[in-house]
Order: structure tokens, then C-alpha cells, then sequence
């Protein structure tokens, strides 16, 4: 059990319509002599990565651009960025992109100040000590990489997601800028979206901090007094302004809601943890190859609905924070979960697990596989079982 709770984030996080033009004063900061950009093939497309390389031109210091991050990076992907940005060693990282291409960026800066293999540091608490620098610049509102202590590759051996947990992956600066989400398609703008609104929903649901089942130094300590009052801004930032993001994809007040509230998300859910939700989307991810926003916004209801007898007070109080008024906790908490129901429909996002090219022979080896994930299930205000989570899939289906 735990005693005491602490709460983490990125050295410092700057925000606003036009942050990227501060990126020469940030850079000074750290007295770089050689820097690297990654990023990936829509960003450039986009001409966002080109608006950074202008800004940065003036810097006048050695600049590399690695343009080549792919979604949901691979263990390949990770070694093949790493041995074309080895022999430059660049002493400053710029990650301008979504959580993969940040993630990207993490393991990179990871490798290059310690060397070895990504596999060498799969787990929590596993890094010596302090990375080189970051400057993370998204350009999605959902992932929360950007303060997050976690990096997530695919291993091709398992063919399974898996984590390296450590705080010193916490970028040391997160520059968010409203204006860099405007082109972010409509699909891309639900599905990350999404992540953000269960990433803040599963925060404020998890268990309490004294009642962890784990000792130590734990990256996700489950929830605590600074982490729900985030939490809690967030699901009603995003649930208030992710429709109009969608459908009307350059109101840049709807943009810049949503790019606040994934950031209140992030630091909420990077103290607290994830839970249930998470463990299932990374064995489904291995099976559909579905965007990750996807598989958690179709989970999110039925995990919730899984989850609410487990602690009603928690799930009445979200329902209010989405939005819905009533008489009776429980009724409250049945009613923010109809809420989010509501909402992956409004977002043509799909709401059953068969929607996704998931069958039923399938469930066996999701439910081992989640529930082999103790960072994550711990996190979870129900303890799951084998049975009761097949259950639960099976409702989804």
C-alpha cells in the first residue's frame, strides 16, 4: 500500500495560439550544438514540420530532420531512426508530431544517452538517470505524450505493445500550439480525442492511492487530491468541445479547448495511471491494427459500465462532469456512461468489437493478455477476473 503520492510533469510547458515561434528561446536555454527534428510524413505533407525548420533556421545551429516516424512505432522503427541519428548525436530533440512520433523521440534520446536495446529498458524505473533534453510539440490532442513519463513500441517478437516507464522520459519542455491541430483530419481529431476524454475518465476512476495493491517507486500511483481536480477539468473541456473540433474542424476556440484539456488529461493521468481500458486496447491493437483512439473510445462505455458498481460515488460525479443532471447517484453514473455512448456514435466512430474485425475466439487471448499488464490493472477500481472480463467483451461484441 501507499503512503504517499507525488505528482510529476514536464520541466515546463508552454501554450498558446503561435508557441512554436518561441522555440529559439527555448533552445537557448540548453546551449545545444547540434539538434535533431523528427517528425513524420503528414507533418511535412501538412507544411507543419517546414514552419518549424523556417523557425528553426534562424537559430543558427545544426539542424537534422528525421522525417520518417510511422504510427504506432515498431521495434524496426525504433532501430532504424537510432542508427541514422547515432553518429550525428544530437545533444537537443524536437518531437513535432503525435504521441507515436514523441514516443519515437523518448526511446531515441533514451538510446542515444545510454545505449542498448529498447527491450533492456521494458518495465518501470528502468533508466540510470536523465535523457537528453526534448522540446515535444504535438499535434494531436490526445495522447499526452508530451508530459508523460511512459514511451509504448510494438515488439515484433511478442507482437504485443509494450511500455518502458520511467520518469526521467518526461519531456523537459511541452510547447502546445492550438494553430498546429487546425489541418489534423476529422477522423484523426475523433480517435485522439477520445484517448484524451478516457484517459482523464479512467484517471478519476482510479482506485485511490492509500489502496494500491504494489509498493515502490510506482510511475501510476492511482488516484490522488492533484490529479482528480485535472482530471476533472478535462473530461469537461473535451466532452463540451470535441463534437465541434470534428465537425468543424477550424474553429481554433474549439481547437484550442481541446488541446487544454488533453493537456489537463495528461497530467492527471500520468500521476494516477490508466486502467482496464488501456490493457485491452494493446492485445486488440496486435489483432485489428485499428488506430489506438478507436479501440479506446469503442471500450471506454463498456469498461465503465464494468467498472461503476466498484465505486458509483466516483462514476455519479463523472456523469456530472459530462454534462448530465439528475436524482441519484446511480442514475447520474448510468447517464455519463449513455453520455459517451452518445458520443464515439456522434464521431461515426465504431461501438462494437465486431465492427473492428474482432471474434469471439479472440477473447481468450485478449483477457490473458490485459490482464498481464499490472501497471495497468492495478490502476482499476474493480479487480478484474478472467470470466468477468470475457463478460465484458462479449457485451462489446
Amino acid at each position: 500500500m501507499l503512503k504517499n503520492w507525488k505528482f510529476h510533469s514536464a520541466s515546463s510547458i508552454l501554450f498558446g495560439n503561435g508557441a512554436i515561434h518561441q522555440l529559439p528561446n527555448l533552445i537557448e536555454r540548453f546551449k545545444p550544438k547540434r539538434i535533431v527534428l523528427i517528425t513524420d510524413p503528414g507533418i511535412v505533407k501538412a507544411g507543419i514540420a517546414n514552419r518549424a525548420t523556417e523557425i528553426l533556421r534562424d537559430v543558427g545551429i545544426k539542424l537534422v530532420v528525421y522525417d520518417q516516424a510511422v504510427p504506432e512505432p515498431t521495434m524496426a522503427s525504433v532501430l532504424t531512426c537510432f542508427s541514422q541519428l547515432e553518429e550525428y548525436q544530437p545533444d537537443l530533440l524536437i518531437a513535432l508530431g503525435g504521441g507515436s512520433c514523441i514516443d519515437l523521440c523518448k526511446m531515441i534520446s533514451l538510446l542515444l544517452t545510454y545505449g542498448g536495446h529498447p527491450a533492456d529498458y521494458f518495465g518501470e524505473a528502468k533508466i540510470p538517470g536523465s535523457i537528453r533534453p526534448i522540446i515535444a510539440i504535438p499535434t494531436t490532442a490526445g495522447t499526452g505524450s508530451e508530459v508523460s513519463p511512459v514511451t509504448i513500441v510494438t515488439d515484433e517478437q511478442t507482437n504485443l505493445k509494450v511500455g518502458i516507464s520511467d520518469q526521467s522520459l518526461r519531456p523537459a519542455v511541452a510547447l502546445l500550439d492550438p494553430e498546429l491541430t487546425v489541418k489534423l483530419p476529422p477522423y484523426i481529431t475523433a480517435c485522439t480525442g477520445m484517448d484524451a476524454l478516457s484517459q482523464a475518465i479512467e484517471s478519476y476512476f482510479a482506485i485511490d492511492y492509500r489502496y494500491i495493491e504494489a509498493e515502490g517507486n510506482l510511475i501510476y500511483q492511482g488516484s490522488n487530491p492533484m490529479s482528480d481536480v485535472f482530471a476533472e477539468k478535462a473530461i469537461r473541456l473535451i466532452s463540451e468541445n470535441l463534437s465541434t473540433a470534428v465537425h468543424q474542424g477550424s474553429n481554433l476556440a474549439a481547437r484550442s479547448n481541446m488541446l487544454l484539456g488533453n493537456l489537463y488529461s495528461a497530467l492527471a493521468f500520468t500521476n494516477s495511471g490508466t486502467s482496464l481500458i488501456h490493457a485491452l486496447s494493446y492485445p486488440i491493437a496486435e489483432i485489428t491494427k485499428k488506430p489506438h483512439g478507436e479501440i479506446i473510445g469503442l471500450l471506454l462505455p463498456y469498461v465503465m459500465e464494468y467498472n461503476m458498481f466498484a465505486d458509483v460515488d466516483r462514476f455519479s460525479e463523472i456523469g456530472i462532469f459530462l454534462g448530465e443532471r439528475g436524482e441519484g447517484k446511480y442514475n447520474l453514473a448510468k447517464a455519463g456512461i449513455e453520455f459517451v455512448s452518445r458520443l464515439v456514435d456522434d464521431l461515426g466512430m465504431p461501438t462494437r468489437l465486431e465492427m473492428i474485425g474482432i471474434k469471439r475466439e479472440h477473447f481468450d487471448l485478449i483477457v490473458e493478455k490485459s490482464l498481464g499488464i499490472d501497471r495497468l490493472i492495478r490502476i482499476n477500481p474493480k479487480k478484474p477476473q478472467f470470466e468477468g472480463v470475457k463478460s465484458l467483451l462479449n457485451k462489446a461484441f
